[in-house]
């Protein structure tokens, strides 16, 4: 394979980088929902109150990031990849050093919808960007897939990060008058913006989008016209079943760690690094998933014969470990969290590399956008509310941690269901170049 140029290599970069801090900033959420709300709410941890509270932050945030992600995806495909890429990881970076300071739930809230936003721009941009440096398969491939797969060093990273905050916290500098560990852990989302600055002036643009860009404007009800409609609607509903295993019962783990029997009769601070514990796990099975994917993406010809592997494999991984597993104890369930996260990042790795093959560059960014954004952070994110609301009904009848884990499995099951459905009608990519 040929060496990639030195622009080829800083584009690579950029757009790891970038995937890097969008997982970065995701899962700082599901480490702090239970602390923030904890000093932001007057309500108890198993209460109606906390429950709305903490599933409306992985939902409302989502959807926003959804919304501003369509927009973002049409204008990478108006004004370019480039430019659009890097404003949206600025406003993510500023955003997250506001929701350090937040003097109530609402304004952490408005933060996290500021952050969503920048964050589902930025990846449309970057996999469209990043595609289209590329016009060898192969290498295109190869390049897409790493630059994904370093995302699951993010999710490490946030957790280590989260480890060392809980140690030392109190030898911080404080923040709003204390020395809360959530606080810092947002504050560290500022780092992003600094490197970004100084390498900007040398990013080059997508040279296949600069060619492109006089033929054709985007046009969004071209998605929904002719033979777009299906690619559209299938790669939409699909996206949505993806997306809900994470936010319907991935991102609930932290929180639901910390009330195991084990868990629950240590001191807070050794909850929390129990949660800490389990979320290190979890990212790396999902680091394992996405760098997985990134070598089967490069030898295996049949894309959705890949997805319905990996959705059939789910549908068999989060049963087992939220309802079996999330009865044993802690060692038992970080076997089965592991699993699934797996395959969780693997299917996102899966939709960074099909959705550039099935869109034309004239409308990529926006293609991407609707699967993305409408699919994923619209429809499939509404599993966080689910989760939360039904596990609030159920508590009585079988406490706040048991109810949780039930509620997450059959959500996560119903989601692997109805995307092996949606699979059956995704278009397969009919070459290995991107189409024109």
């Amino acid at each position: 394979m040929v060496a990639l140029t030195r622009a080829e290599r800083l584009v690579v970069a950029v757009a790891a980088f970038g995937f890097f801090f969008d997982a970065y900033e995701l899962l700082t959420l599901p480490l702090i929902v239970g602390p923030a709300f904890l000093d932001l709410l007057a309500a108890a941890p198993e209460s109606p109150t906390f429950n709305f509270w903490a599933g409306l932050i992985f939902w409302a945030p989502a959807v926003c990031g959804g919304l501003f992600g369509l927009a973002g995806g049409y204008l990478a495909d108006r004004f370019g990849r480039r430019q659009i890429l890097v404003w949206s990881i600025l406003v993510y970076a500023g955003a997250s050093l506001a929701a350090a300071f937040s003097t109530s739930a609402l304004m952490f809230l408005l933060c996290r919808c500021l952050i969503m936003a920048g964050v589902c721009v930025e990846f449309v941009a970057g996999i469209a960007w990043l595609a289209e440096m590329f016009k060898d398969p192969r290498r295109r491939e190869a390049a897409v897939g790493l630059a994904q797969a370093v995302a699951g060093f993010g999710g490490l990273a946030v957790t280590g990060v989260w480890l060392l905050i809980i140690r030392y916290a109190d030898g911080f500098p404080a923040i709003a008058g204390g020395h809360a560990e959530w606080r810092y852990l947002c504050l560290s989302g500022l780092l992003p913006a600094i490197p970004l600055i100084a390498v900007r002036p040398f990013l080059p643009e997508s040279p296949m989008w600069v060619k492109g860009r006089m033929q054709a404007r985007p046009r969004v009800g071209a998605l929904f016209e002719r033979s777009m409609r299906r690619t559209t609607m299938a790669a939409i509903a699909a996206t949505a079943c993806t997306y809900a295993l994470a936010y319907g019962a991935m991102q609930h783990l932290p929180r639901f760690v910390s009330m195991l029997p084990e868990i629950s009769v240590l001191a807070e601070s050794a909850r929390k690094e129990a949660s800490g514990q389990m979320q290190m796990i979890q990212e790396s099975g999902g680091l394992v998933g996405r760098f997985m994917l990134a070598g089967l993406v490069v030898v295996v010809v049949a894309r959705r014969r890949m997805l319905r592997v990996l959705q059939m494999a789910a549908l068999v991984a989060f049963p087992l470990t939220f309802v079996w597993l999330s009865g044993t104890g802690f060692t038992p369930l970080g076997f089965g969290v592991f699993l699934t996260a797996m395959i969780t990042a693997a299917q996102f790795n899966f939709w960074g590399s099909y959705l550039p093959r099935v869109f034309p560059t004239h409308l990529r960014g926006t293609g991407e956008s609707f699967a993305a954004n409408v699919g994923g952070r619209i429809i499939g994110t509404t599993a966080a509310m689910v989760t939360t609301t039904l596990a609030t009904q159920l508590t009585p009848a079988y406490g706040a941690g048991r109810s949780l884990a039930l509620t997450a499995a059959s959500v996560a099951t119903l989601a692997c269901v109805l995307g092996l459905i949606a699979s059956r009608f995704l278009t397969e990519p009919t070459s290995d170049q991107l189409p024109q």
